[in-house]
């Protein structure tokens, strides 16, 4: 099968976090499989570009990556040379598979798609969520969805959410939108299952300081560090580290909040890690908490679980049912007065909480390696190209 991948940005752009890690990850598993996988992305970093070549396809892993400029009207990943390509050679592919909403590129790769005659898959990576776009650039996102985005969800042939928790969000929105199909997101269980269990540097006194309960992710509101945070007031004699990059100058305001309530001295912000700290961080940490107003899947949880670290997250967390049903830690609401109880009741109990840390790896290991959801991929991939439906999620 021969599949094009539409993804505004893509590794070495790694600070776009969980849905660069995850759409390469697919990639990968679906070249494995002996799939002909093209990706069309821009090569956005940041403010600046990454250094690779433009308008020819590079492999990694397999996969074949086309880098196009995009030069003005960033934010939008706007990239004129990339329309050129697909207008030129989607006709050429099997099935399109596009990643994100509100950015050209997938509006884009859409219009292409349905002008060749060719089905595509929409990927919304946690953007269709009423809530978040209520809250933040409300009245372009609104536009945007209706005069845009709606015509492309509706038109493709079904769309992919990683969870039940995204399955909701996006039925919320009322439009005749094509069939949903649950595919979990994947993780490469080696990244985690590392030999030894020291860290060195500046964070090992830290963690070597006693018990510490572990937030790993982007420091942004949507991540719930306001709820964590006052929760600390009840869960005495236990520190807080807080690893990720902070793009958005969110910390003040968490540093402040701190302050407010009595605990900055039992908090660390350690900047954004990765490699053998961050899974190091992950397998020694007492417990993971992820307390997000909204996640529609939750990559990290899966890391914290490959860790055998128990994991503590909030019912809007893509992965709640999948912590809840395997034992892999708890589910709680993220109101303080009810997170922090139920963290110091996971600190009271090491044996249960190392149980869960074993049956969270177990689940992992058995339902969220890449080779597995690619497989998943593939099979709606082919049915799609059958014409055969499937019930919706």
């Amino acid at each position: 099968m021969r599949i094009l991948h539409v993804v505004p940005s893509y590794l070495p752009a790694w600070r776009y976090g969980g849905p660069v890690r995850s759409v390469h990850g697919l990639c990968r598993g679906l070249a494995a499989r002996g799939d002909d996988v093209h990706v069309f992305t821009t090569n956005v970093d940041g403010p600046g570009d990454s250094d690779v070549p433009l308008g020819v396809p590079v492999e990694i892993d397999g996969v074949k990556v086309w880098y196009f400029p995009s030069k003005r009207l960033r934010r939008l990943y706007w990239s004129p040379p990339m329309a050129r390509a697909l207008a030129a050679q989607v006709a050429g592919f099997d099935l399109v598979h596009l990643h994100s909403l509100f950015l050209w590129p997938t509006w884009a790769a859409a219009c292409a798609a349905r002008r060749a005659g060719v089905p595509y898959v929409v990927s919304p990576r946690g953007m269709l969520v009423r809530d978040l776009i209520q809250k933040k650039s409300t009245l372009v996102k609104t536009l945007w969805l209706s005069l845009i985005e709606r015509h492309t969800l509706e038109q493709a042939a079904w769309l992919h959410v990683t969870s039940r928790v995204e399955a909701e969000e996006a039925r919320r929105f009322g439009y005749n939108l094509p069939s949903l199909r649950i595919v979990p997101n994947g993780l490469d269980m080696e990244e985690i299952d590392i030999t030894g269990r020291e860290l060195s540097g500046p964070l090992s006194e830290l963690v070597n300081n006693g018990r510490y309960l572990l937030f790993l992710g982007r420091i942004n509101w949507k991540k719930g560090l306001d709820r964590l945070i006052p929760a600390l007031v009840h869960i005495p004699d236990v520190n807080l580290i807080i690893a990720g990059n902070d793009e958005e100058q969110y910390l003040p305001d968490l540093e402040a909040l701190a302050c407010r309530h009595g605990v900055r001295e039992r908090i660390f912000f350690v900047g954004e890690v990765a490699g053998r700290e961050k899974a190091l961080l992950l397998m020694n940490a007492t417990a993971f908490v992820l307390p997000s107003y909204s996640e529609n899947f939750g990559n990290v949880v899966l890391e914290a679980m490959a860790a055998g670290c128990p994991v503590v997250v909030t019912p809007e967390v893509g992965l709640a049912d999948t912590v809840r049903d395997t034992g892999a830690g708890i589910v709680v609401e993220g109101v303080p007065t009810f997170l922090g109880p139920a963290l110091q009741g996971v600190l009271a109990d090491p044996e249960a909480a190392r149980q869960m840390g074993i049956r969270g790896k177990q689940a992992v290991a058995d339902r969220f390696s890449w080779p597995v959801v690619a497989q998943e991929m593939e099979d709606l991939y082919h049915q799609t190209l059958a014409g055969k439906g499937d019930s919706d999620a």
